[in-house]
């Protein structure tokens, strides 16, 4: 099988960041700005979109400057709805910000240097990243409204291949010594997504000492995760519980399993 050129990952990664918010503003149009959030506590649908299309803004001025090093993220935590914001306006400025960051990310390329908080330094990674953002907070708009959740079977693998991959980098833990209190004798993690394409489904996670390493191959470990695809993925991303109710079964060491997943996961409540 021949492996697709960075060009065409790239532009499936962008051409996924405007079909994910398209699909965001469809689930919410009919909604209430002040509805609640379950996978965001505290946050209404309002504080979801400003939260996006903030997000979208802070990666557009990265890639369209070609930043060098780290761009000021107020507009990501600038989420608090205004007395005006309704959700038809706040949905309408989510699309125009998307349109923004697409064209932006067209004309910049996949090569092009630009800052980025892991290794890469390169539109890739904010193609990449700002896909996997819009996927999860699709799904946190959709359990908003009490809709029905899809994903396909190639997104969600690969959202879950780069959960896995920031896992690896100490950055994305709370400090060194968090990082470190992870790892130890036995602290290992297979992950078998029972719906994945032969031979792409498995991921075997090594904390047993520096560097951690995600390997794609079947080996016993010292706590096993198995799931369909779109719930593994909504598992790393807390939206999910290692519970027979949402479809994930756990064999082993559940705690460690828990503690690792708030720990590896840090980089997303900053």
């Amino acid at each position: 099988m021949t492996c697709p050129s960075p060009r065409a990952v790239y532009d499936r990664h962008v051409t996924r960041i405007s079909a994910q918010s398209a699909q965001l503003v469809a689930t919410i149009d009919g909604a209430d700005a002040t509805t609640p959030v379950p996978g965001c506590p505290g946050w209404t649908l309002a504080h979801l979109l400003r939260h996006v299309g903030g997000t979208y803004g802070w990666a557009e001025t990265i890639v369209r400057t070609r930043a060098a090093e780290p761009v000021p993220d107020h507009e990501v935590n600038e989420v608090t709805p205004r007395a005006d914001d309704d959700l038809a306006t706040l949905a309408a400025r989510l699309t125009d910000s998307t349109a923004r960051l697409v064209d932006t990310l067209r004309a910049a390329g996949p090569d092009a240097g630009v800052w980025t908080p892991a290794p890469d330094g390169t539109p890739l990674f904010w193609a990449r990243r700002m896909t996997y953002e819009t996927v999860v907070h699709r799904f946190d708009a959709t359990a908003a409204v009490g809709g029905t959740y899809t994903l396909d079977a190639d997104v969600a693998l690969d959202g879950l291949a780069e959960w896995l991959g920031f896992s690896t980098l100490p950055q994305a833990y709370a400090s060194p010594a968090a990082h470190r209190a992870l790892l130890g004798p036995g602290r290992t993690v297979h992950f078998h997504a029972t719906d994945a394409p032969e031979g792409t489904g498995e991921w075997f996670i090594d904390l047993t000492q520096a560097p951690v390493t995600v390997g794609h191959t079947h080996r016993k470990a010292g706590t096993a995760v198995r799931g369909p695809l779109t719930d593994l993925l909504l598992l790393v991303y807390r939206r999910r519980a290692p519970t027979p109710a949402d479809r994930i079964e756990v064999r082993g060491d559940e705690d460690f399993l828990t503690a690792w997943l708030d720990g590896a996961g840090h980089w997303l409540r900053r």
